[in-house]
């Protein structure tokens, strides 16, 4: 999988420390060429989490962004990267050895730009406008998946899920107010199981 290599330095760190670590550590390894991947699951939101993990060769992105280290290359997830800025990565030594330590302060923060992909502007949306309001039903709704290209589907949670005004939130809330602020999206789809409905703001 040919990738090209990204020009110029990350917007993260990763101290000297820490990359001895994981030379040392890719090192050991079976798999020849190993490197890592870094990037960020749920990027944007308040379940954001920044992640590295092992890659074997070929198994990056094609649109990864590489940048080399001393005895290794870190491929970065390019939908990522604008929330990685900022980011630190280090080894941290204690008595039991040590362990790799990430700060990344702007990975739960949502921001948008012209470049945003359609599950970044969604969640924005979501995160900023709609799950506030839901707050005070103590309701919040996440996105689950986009299918058919431009479908959101949608996951309820808290006193909005087995709600019995769901739906019209769904419809007259949610969806509206996604489709004002996203033209592109065709609709929205709802995945919850309400019929849980423990907490659910009108039973």
């Amino acid at each position: 999988m040919d990738t090209a290599m990204s020009e110029g330095t990350p917007n993260f760190t990763i101290t000297e420390k820490a990359q001895t670590y994981l030379a040392d550590l890719l090192a050991k390894q079976e798999v020849e060429g190993m490197s890592i991947r870094v990037f960020v699951t749920k990027p944007g939101t308040p379940y954001a989490e920044t992640c590295i993990a092992y890659c074997k060769p070929g198994e990056q992105e094609p649109t990864d962004l590489r940048f080399d280290y001393p005895g290794f290359p870190a491929w970065v997830d390019v939908r990522s990267e604008h929330y990685l800025a900022d980011a630190l990565i280090d080894f941290q030594e204690d008595r039991m050895g040590g362990q790799l330590t990430i700060k990344a302060p702007k990975a739960r923060v949502a921001s948008i730009d012209g470049n945003s992909s359609l599950e970044d502007r969604i969640n924005y949306v979501l995160y900023n406008e709609i799950n506030p309001a839901l707050a005070s039903h103590g309701g919040q709704v996440t996105l689950h998946e986009i299918v058919d290209e431009n479908k959101a589907v949608l996951q309820f949670g808290g006193g909005c899920q087995g709600c019995g005004m769901v739906d019209v939130t769904l419809k007259e809330g949610v969806e509206k107010t996604l489709r004002e602020k996203i033209p592109e999206l065709e609709g929205v789809m709802d995945v919850t199981d309400h019929s849980y409905r423990e907490n659910a703001y009108y039973k």
